[in-house]
């Protein structure tokens, strides 16, 4: 696989090994993991990431540098490293804030197998006993014209240099954001509606589609109370419960008073719908659609999987009656275009800068106590 970061790095190996550099590329089965982990690099904001699978080899292989076996020792002699140390040490790395510890325990090594079927390698060793953590030193090491080099620190200034790129292109996106403030009503309109488009990036689409949420329900109330003569007026409120791709359960905005769980996705997965649904005791849900098809289209997509899949309609039916609405990319766009006939243009825009600098730890002059948050589920 080639693609524009893979220019970087065959440009690292060329700075280490020289005339070797091919023989490196094509040899080290780490090497190339990282190649197609790294493809989203010069690809700006709106392409995901893959800091947890990355963070992972990085903390292991930092840890290997730290202790100086990538220039002798015996590391299969070594107790091995810290879970909560190296779990500590992903979090202190660029948008590793919220990373959970799935890509340490199995998530990186089973990506790798299915990338990498006939590698008798596993990248990362662990005792489950003890907690410790090893880097397969085997992937460390490649032998070329009879010679063995070292390929730890060249890991860590690869995904240094993917790091980089991709805090230029977040600091970019923001940037951006925020000068488009200035444009007239009519092209931030068009610029907002860009940010929902099926290609953009799960975060992205995340972010914007609780911008755009938030001020539709704004100025919608309700009248409620506990006793027939106290009854209150409430507006809708809505809350995003952690941040985009975090562990909480399935729910990703949360709207006070009424109760109702929102759950974004980019997927017609059934697989994926119905275990959301059985996260919350199937509690309705309200599905996000990352899509421009119609909603009788997505329901009947989930419904025929789930017939496939479920001989018993009863509890098809059970599943598909949590599914309280789907709100697809058309739907969304109606709802902010009426979001900015009530004058809330300039407040979503504002949203969208401010929920982008928190997702993408952007330092600046933001304070992260303005942030609304929910956590519902740590």
């Amino acid at each position: 696989m080639e693609h524009e970061f893979t220019k970087k790095i065959r440009s690292i190996l060329e700075a280490n090994f020289g005339g070797l550099s091919d023989k490196v590329f094509s040899e080290s089965h780490i090497i190339q993991y990282l190649n197609i982990k790294t493809k989203s690099a010069n690809k700006g904001s709106k392409s995901r990431g893959s800091f947890a699978n990355l963070y992972a080899i990085y903390v292991l292989v930092e840890d290997y540098i730290s202790k100086g076996f990538h220039q002798g020792g015996d590391y299969s002699e070594y107790e091995g490293a810290v879970f909560t140390k190296l779990f500590r040490r992903q979090r202190e790395l660029p948008f590793g804030q919220k990373l959970q510890n799935h890509a340490l325990n199995h998530r990186m090594n089973e990506e790798f197998k299915k990338y990498f079927p006939v590698c008798d390698y596993i990248p990362i060793l662990r005792s489950p006993e003890t907690n410790r953590y090893w880097f397969n030193e085997n992937l460390l090491k490649v032998k070329i014209n009879g010679k063995e080099h070292n390929l730890a620190e060249v890991l860590i200034q690869i995904i240094d240099s993917y790091v980089e790129a991709k805090k230029s292109a977040f600091e970019k996106f923001i940037r951006f954001c925020e000068s488009s403030q200035s444009l007239n009503k009519e092209d931030l309109i068009t610029f907002i509606a860009g940010l929902v488009e099926p290609t953009v990036d799960a975060r992205v689409f995340e972010i914007v589609s609780y911008s755009i949420l938030k001020y539709y329900y704004h100025n919608q109330n309700i009248y409620w109370g506990f006793e027939i003569d106290k009854i209150r007026e409430d507006n809708l409120k809505l809350f995003k419960t952690g941040r985009t791709n975090a562990n909480d359960g399935g729910i990703d905005f949360v709207m006070k008073p009424l109760g109702r769980f929102f759950q974004v996705t980019e997927t017609v997965d059934v697989n994926k719908y119905f275990l959301d649904i059985d996260k919350i005791e199937k509690y309705p849900i309200t599905f996000v659609i990352k899509s421009s098809e119609s909603v009788p289209i997505l329901k009947d997509k989930i419904q025929k999987q789930a017939e496939e899949q479920y001989s018993v309609k009863k509890i098809v039916s059970r599943y598909m009656a949590c599914i309280e609405e789907i709100i697809n990319i058309p739907i969304l766009l109606d709802r902010f275009r009426e979001a900015v006939n009530q004058n809330y243009l300039e407040d979503i825009m504002t949203e969208i800068i401010r929920q982008s600098k928190v997702e993408f730890s952007y330092e600046d002059d933001y304070d992260i106590s303005d942030y609304e948050e929910v956590n519902v589920i740590e």
